[in-house]
């Protein structure tokens, strides 16, 4: 860990910085879990190469040396563990909170995200109460977003639970049945960005796509009016 503090760039390892406000928050998380993982599954692999050389029979022995206990390393190996376990615990439950926060006062717009069996409903109060777009396993649906601007979002389910889960923004949350959640973050980046449902939801989970567009806030706009031009 010392040596790689020097690096002034690590991987993602799969995600990108900044797509969202997400990201921002939760990606030295993502690099933090990963190089722990490495650093202790090479040590964990030292200590079984060094184990299998060092302890192996001896030429003239029945058996190698048997070795009852040894206190001092009982201790290292329960000790370590929950050290690990606890400092990546502190800094998930801070980042957890960071992006559960809810800022009212920075919210700019407001989509209910609906889970139904097998695909989404998604509506604009903008643009009127009756703007849902509703997608199908065949048509998988458009979440648009406009960039740079935060977005609060319904979570609901018609059916059973769903998990609403957008890969490269790094955030996922679930639609309950009976339960309204509420998310809220900004996407920074134009662009296409697939969405999907991560909670097995039945026989075609497996096609509950969408796709989320993120916009200019002027395009944004031109598609709520769109919506709800088309609701006259």
């Amino acid at each position: 860990m010392v040596l790689l503090s020097g690096c002034s760039k690590v991987s993602g390892f799969g995600y990108q910085k900044d797509l969202s406000s997400v990201n921002e928050t939760s990606i030295s998380l993502w690099q933090g879990a990963w190089i722990t993982a490495a650093c202790v599954g090479l040590f964990t692999a030292g200590l079984i190469l060094y184990s299998s050389f060092a302890h192996r029979k001896k030429e003239g022995e029945e058996f190698p040396r048997q070795i009852q206990y040894h206190i001092p390393v009982e201790v290292a190996y329960t000790l370590i563990p929950f050290i690990i376990v606890a400092v990546l615990f502190a800094f998930t439950a801070r980042d957890e909170s960071k992006i559960t926060a809810k800022e009212p006062t920075k919210v700019m717009h407001d989509i209910s995200v609906n889970g139904i069996q097998w695909s989404w409903q998604f509506t604009y109060p903008e643009a009127g109460a009756n703007a849902t777009v509703t997608g199908t396993p065949a048509n998988p649906p458009t979440l648009y977003m406009p960039q740079g601007e935060r977005v609060r979002f319904t979570l609901n389910s018609s059916d059973v639970v769903h998990g609403f889960w957008i890969p490269a923004f790094m955030i996922q949350l679930q639609n309950l049945p009976g339960v309204t959640n509420h998310l809220e973050f900004t996407a920074n980046k134009i662009g296409e960005f697939p969405g999907r449902c991560n909670i097995l939801c039945g026989r075609d989970h497996s096609r509950m796509f969408f796709t989320v567009k993120v916009v200019s806030p002027a395009d944004y706009q031109n598609y709520l009016a769109g919506l709800k031009a088309s609701q006259s």
